[in-house]
C-alpha cells in the first residue's frame, strides 16, 4: 500500500511538473507583444502600399496579385483586401489596446479615403501610381478621371464602408477625414437606392426614379436562350449577396450613428426582397431582374432563371430582417421558398445554381458556353452546382417561429469581448509566433493564382493567413492581460 501510495504521489508530482513545463513553453506576454508588433511592422513597411494591400504576394514580394496581377502601386478593396486588413488592425487594437495598431488602422482608413469615388463608394482596386491614378475619378483628386463606377459586387464597397464606420466609431467621430468619407459614402448609397428598395451591382450616381417603376416580380412571356450581351449593371441584383451586404451596412450605420434613415433604407430593401419573390411554381428569387422585374441575363454564364444559390442567401437575409425588426412578413416569405427549394434538390442533395423558368429544369453550360440541361462539360471557374444550406435555414426558421420575438441587444461600442486563456489558444499562438520569419513575415507553401507558371513561386504571403495569425496572437495577448 505504501509503495502504491508513493507511486501515486510521484505520478501527481510528475503531472504537475509536466504541466509547468508545458506552461513554461507557452509564449510570454512580452514574446507575444514583440511578435505581433514585428509582424504588423513588416506588413506596414514592406508589404502595404499607402496603407492598403492586395491578396497574395511571393515571399520575396516581387510578385503581387489581387483578383489578377497587380502593379507595384495598386491595392485591392474587394475582400480579403484593404478593408479586411483594416479590420485586422482594428481588432488587434481592441484586443491589446496598443496604440500602434490603431495608428495602422488609421493608415488603412486613409488608403480608402484616397480611393473613394464621387458616387460615394469604391472600385475593386485603388491605384496610387500618379500616372495611372489620373484615369480614375477619385474624390480627393477632384473627380476628374473617366473611371467612376462604384461596385457593390463581392462585398467591395460594403466592406470598405463597414470598416470605416467602425474606425470612425473607435476614433469617437473626431477624425474629420474619416468621418467625412463615411458620411459621403452613406449618403451616396442612400441616393443610389432604387424606388423599390433595391440596389444595382454598380453605379456612378443616383438613378432617375422615372425609369424604375415599382413592380412585383413576374415571369417573362419568353426569354432568350443565347447570351443577349446587354448591360446588366443597373439591374436589381442579388448576385453574390449584394443587397444583403448593403442591408447589413445600413443596420450597422443606424446603430453607430443613431439615425433611423439607415434602418429605414434597410427595411425598404427588405420590402424589395418581398417584391422580388417569384410566384408559384417557383417562389424563390433570380440573381438579377430588369426594370420590368423579370429575371434577366447578366454575364454569359448567368441566364434568366431562378437561382438555387443566391435564394439561400436571400432567405437568410429575411431571417435576419425579422430578428432586426420583428416584422413577421419577412419570416412568412421564407416558408414557401424553402419548401420549393427542398423539392428542387438534385439527387446528391445539392442544388443547381440555375433553374429554368416555370419548368424548373436545372440549367448548365458547357465549356463553350452553350446552355444545356446536363452537367457533363461544365466550365470550372464558376459554381453551377451549389451546396445546400436548407436544413440549417429550416432549423433557424422553426426556432424563430416558435420563439417569442425579442429585440436585438443595444450596441455597446465601448466594450470588447474578453478572451479566456486556454491550452488551444496558447498552442495556436505558439505556432503562429514560431512560424514568423526573421523579417516578421508569415510565409507558406503555395502558388500565386494569376501568374504564369514560368514566373510563379512555391512560397507566398497570403493575407488571409496574416489576418488569422494576427488575430490569434492578439487574442492571446488579451487573454494574458486579463489574468
Amino acid at each position: 500500500m505504501r509503495h502504491a501510495h508513493a507511486l501515486a504521489v510521484l505520478a501527481c508530482l510528475f503531472a504537475i511538473d509536466e504541466c509547468r513545463t508545458v506552461a513554461a513553453a507557452d509564449p510570454t506576454l512580452t514574446e507575444a507583444r514583440d511578435a505581433l508588433s514585428k509582424a504588423v511592422g513588416f506588413f506596414r513597411r514592406e508589404v502595404s502600399v499607402s496603407g492598403g494591400c492586395l491578396w497574395q504576394y511571393s515571399a520575396d514580394l516581387s510578385l503581387r496579385e489581387g483578383e489578377g496581377v497587380a502593379g507595384p502601386q495598386m491595392v485591392w478593396v474587394q475582400p480579403p483586401g484593404t478593408p479586411s486588413l483594416g479590420d485586422a488592425y482594428l481588432d488587434a487594437y481592441r484586443w491589446t489596446r496598443d496604440e500602434q495598431y490603431l495608428a495602422a488602422a488609421r493608415e488603412t482608413g486613409g488608403a480608402l479615403v484616397n480611393g473613394q469615388l464621387p458616387g460615394g463608394g469604391w472600385d475593386y482596386r485603388i491605384e496610387f501610381d500618379r500616372q495611372r491614378r489620373s484615369a480614375y475619378a477619385y474624390r480627393v483628386d477632384g473627380g476628374k478621371g473617366k473611371r467612376n463606377v462604384v461596385t457593390l459586387d463581392d462585398n467591395t464597397t460594403q466592406a470598405a464602408l463597414r470598416f470605416l464606420m467602425r474606425l470612425d466609431e473607435t476614433l469617437q467621430f473626431k477624425d474629420r477625414e474619416i468621418h467625412g468619407c463615411v458620411t459621403y459614402a452613406l449618403d451616396g448609397l442612400l441616393a443610389a437606392q432604387y424606388p423599390n428598395g433595391a440596389w444595382p451591382q454598380r453605379f456612378s450616381g443616383p438613378p432617375d426614379p422615372r425609369r424604375f417603376p415599382v413592380r412585383k416580380a413576374s415571369y417573362p412571356d419568353s426569354w432568350p436562350r443565347k447570351y443577349p450581351k446587354l448591360d446588366y449593371r443597373e439591374y436589381y441584383t442579388f448576385n453574390d449577396n449584394t443587397i444583403a451586404d448593403v442591408i447589413d451596412v445600413m443596420f450597422e450605420a443606424s446603430e453607430i450613428y443613431g439615425e433611423e434613415r439607415f434602418s429605414q433604407a434597410a427595411e425598404r430593401a427588405g420590402d424589395f426582397i418581398l417584391l422580388a419573390q417569384l410566384p408559384a411554381p417557383q417562389p424563390a428569387w433570380a440573381q438579377q431582374y430588369d426594370r420590368q422585374m423579370h429575371p434577366a441575363w447578366a454575364r454569359r454564364f448567368e441566364p434568366a432563371s431562378v437561382t438555387g444559390g443566391e435564394s439561400q442567401g436571400v432567405m437568410q437575409a429575411l431571417l435576419d430582417l425579422y430578428v432586426r425588426t420583428g416584422k413577421r412578413k419577412y419570416l412568412d416569405a421564407v416558408s414557401p421558398a424553402l419548401e420549393y427549394l427542398k423539392r428542387s434538390r438534385l439527387d446528391d442533395g445539392r442544388l443547381a445554381r440555375f433553374y429554368e423558368l416555370k419548368t424548373n429544369r436545372p440549367l448548365y453550360f458547357t465549356k463553350q458556353y452553350e446552355l444545356v440541361y446536363h452537367a457533363k462539360d461544365l466550365p470550372t471557374h464558376y459554381g453551377f452546382i451549389v451546396g445546400s444550406k436548407l436544413d440549417r435555414i429550416e432549423r433557424r426558421l422553426v426556432e424563430l417561429q416558435e420563439s417569442k420575438y425579442l429585440p436585438p441587444p443595444t450596441r455597446r461600442p465601448d466594450t470588447w469581448r474578453r478572451e479566456k486563456l486556454s491550452k488551444s489558444l496558447a498552442r495556436a499562438a505558439a505556432k503562429a509566433i514560431g512560424e514568423l520569419d526573421s523579417r516578421g513575415a508569415w510565409v507558406e507553401a503555395g502558388r500565386l493564382k494569376y501568374h504564369p507558371p514560368e514566373k510563379n513561386t512555391t512560397a507566398i504571403i497570403n493575407v488571409r493567413t496574416y489576418y488569422s495569425n494576427m488575430a490569434t496572437v492578439a487574442r492571446y495577448i488579451a487573454a494574458l492581460q486579463a489574468q
